[in-house]
């Protein structure tokens, strides 16, 4: 029997995720070129976006033109849809949806400048949080020495400072270097002194990533991705050390969504193409698209190894109800961050559906790699037949030509994506374990050596949305995890078990739970979009001297006391908020690698303009009252 899932599930809407806020565009004149191209290929979703969880039409007008530009060309999140227009309608789109924008100044760093003598960073300083996960464990746990914070300065916090983010801005985390922290936001990756919020420096370049800090030869670096190529950068003054592809040679690539990690002398680079989004066009040959971790040499960018999670799709004699051939196997995207296990040399990714038949053992999938080699050591997929694609409407069934649905294979078709990345704890008898969230609403405790499944748990019936989404914590003996569940759909007895959860890790046995709720009040209630039905838990937590703290897409920043649940703190990031540069704040939900910490303060990144989120595009620093 397939399942009718509540939410639409679209990785498409991931490509506006990390998108901040520019001056409002007007409205174009009736007769605007561009009007007549949005209509043809775009209105469909971006006009529909409770159905297709793409960002809404508004959002969009709230995007550069060259955030834009990159957007619909090769390599963007909407490059299939785009594929069809010409030169020319693709300049009369983007200048439709910007009609009427203010354009921000490259330079607009140059504001926020430090004076002389808090330029410098200090590279003797130890590492605090080397990216998204924090530590080579992906734990996203922070002690109060390393954080700076205790438990009960978390109580107390005050906004120290605010950066108000040109597009593409929020959503992006921040890596910690003593009292510099490195962020992305506004086509611009930053050094900022963490105090203060001034920038030590600028290197231009539009990323979707938290950067990561490493160790090469000795020396700290940073890298991330720009476009579709690694780049290493000096962390003490921003120069380029060197840049390589990071796209794979053998077989088709992709973006990456989650960010790359340090590995050795190795860095890795987990791709996210899959063709969920272009299955929606009726005339695409669905699908094309696949996962893979490339290793390049950290010390030149030199290509070591790629794993792919399946071979290039081939035409597999079925065609659509338009008579377009279909394709496949494809998806199985890495969306997330991957984890280096130093003791085994594995790396271990999770994978999202497939997107098209055939469905492989690799979707919805924990996989362990070999850091030398790139082969597989083993694999644990937790959900087969995951086959699915934008063209599948579970709110009408009005299913497009391409759904998988439709085809002889079946499939459920849940979007029951690994979001969230992989995290290694101690386990009984010395064991360790592989924690992973999915967006089914399952955390799973699997074997590190051998991938067999230790316990699991389950919260609700999960979700395209999660469920679990962006990612887990734990402080070794605790695993945390947050449930999205946004309502979407009409169905009025879905319930929502959107919270925080906390199990052992050993065992799996349940210890407290959270209930999150709309806060809908006031004035609020107008500045929250979706406010009654999007207020879960989404984005990563952190673990800080025992609390856990987490963002929801209501736009409150959570403490929670790790052993009880208890909550010890609430803080409110939306609407408008004062800043330190010209560029006007305004704070909206948290999402994706929302919340850092890192340098005695927390930084949240506050504003999110996919499924149907509330728009922001401030960097809020906040620190203990006195």
């Amino acid at each position: 029997m397939r399942l009718r899932i509540k939410l639409r599930a679209a990785a498409i809407g991931l490509g506006f995720g990390l998108l901040a806020l520019p001056a409002a565009a007007q409205d174009a004149p009736p007769d605007h070129a561009g009007r007549a191209v949005y209509n043809k290929t775009c209105a469909m979703c971006h006009d529909n976006p409770g159905a297709t969880r793409a960002a809404t039409l508004a959002s969009v007008k709230l995007l550069s033109p060259a955030r834009l530009r990159e957007v619909i060309s090769e390599g963007g999140v909407m490059a299939p849809m785009a594929a069809g227009l010409s030169a020319q309608e693709k300049t009369d789109l983007i200048a439709f949806l910007t009609f009427g924008q203010q354009a921000t100044p490259a330079d607009w760093t140059s504001a926020i400048k430090c004076s002389a003598d808090k330029l410098k960073v200090d590279l003797t300083a130890p590492i605090i949080s080397a990216g998204f996960g924090v530590d080579a464990n992906q734990t996203r746990n922070l002690s109060a020495a390393k954080a700076g914070l205790s438990k009960s300065d978390l109580t107390k916090l005050e906004v120290a400072w605010a950066i108000g983010l040109p597009n593409p801005g929020s959503g992006s985390g921040a890596s910690v270097l003593g009292d510099t922290i490195f962020i992305t936001g506004g086509q611009q990756v930053m050094a900022l002194d963490a105090a203060t919020g001034c920038a030590k420096w600028a290197y231009a370049g539009s990323s979707r990533n938290t950067p990561a800090i490493g160790e090469v030869n000795g020396k700290k670096v940073v890298a991330l991705v720009i476009g579709r190529d690694i780049h290493v950068i000096d962390p003490g003054n921003g120069q380029l050390i060197w840049k390589a592809s990071a796209q794979p040679a053998e077989l088709s690539g992709g973006t990456v969504r989650g960010g790359v990690i340090f590995a050795k002398d190795k860095i890795l680079v987990p791709l996210s193409a899959s063709g969920v989004g272009a299955g929606a066009n009726p005339t695409f040959e669905c699908c094309t698209g696949h996962g893979s971790l490339m290793a390049l040499s950290a010390i030149d960018g030199k290509r070591l190894w790629e794993y792919h999670t399946m071979p290039e799709p081939t035409y597999t004699g079925q065609v659509n109800s338009l008579g377009v051939k279909q394709r496949g196997p494809s998806g199985a995207p890495i969306w997330s961050v991957p984890l280096y296990d130093a003791k085994r040399n594995r790396v271990f990714v999770t994978t999202g559906e497939n997107t098209s038949h055939p469905g492989t053992d690799t979707s919805d999938a924990v996989i362990a790699i070999d850091v030398d080699t790139g082969k597989v050591a083993w694999q644990y997929q937790a959900m087969a037949a995951d086959v699915w694609n934008l063209a599948c409407d579970p709110f009408t069934e009005k299913n497009g030509p391409n759904c998988p649905m439709f085809f002889t294979e079946g499939g459920d078709g849940r979007d029951y994506d690994f979001g969230a990345g992989a995290v290694i704890a101690p386990g009984q008898g010395g064991k360790d374990i592989i924690l992973a969230g999915q967006k089914s609403g399952h955390v799973w405790a699997l074997d590190a050596d051998t991938g067999k499944v230790l316990w699991s748990q389950r919260v609700g019936a999960g979700s395209a949305l999660g469920g679990i989404h962006w990612g887990i914590t734990t402080d070794g003996s605790t695993v945390f995890a947050p449930i999205n569940d946004p309502i979407l759909g009409p169905d009025k007895s879905w319930k929502s078990y959107a919270g925080m959860y906390a199990f052992d890790v050993k065992t799996g046995k349940p210890k407290w739970s959270y209930a999150a709720a709309p806060n809908c009040g006031g004035e609020r209630g107008k500045l929250v979009t979706n406010c009654d039905t999007r207020y879960g838990f989404s984005s990563a937590p952190l673990v800080v001297d025992g609390a856990v703290v987490s963002g929801t897409l209501g736009g409150e920043l959570f403490v929670l006391d790790g052993k009880t649940g208890q909550l010890l703190n609430k803080i409110d990031t939306v609407g408008p908020v004062k800043t330190i540069n010209p560029i006007e704040g305004k704070g909206g939900s948290i999402d994706a690698h929302g919340v850092s910490v890192g340098a005695g303060m927390v930084f949240v990144s506050s504003g999110y303009t996919a499924f149907g989120e509330t728009p922001g595009n401030v960097l809020i620093a906040y620190k203990p009252k006195k």
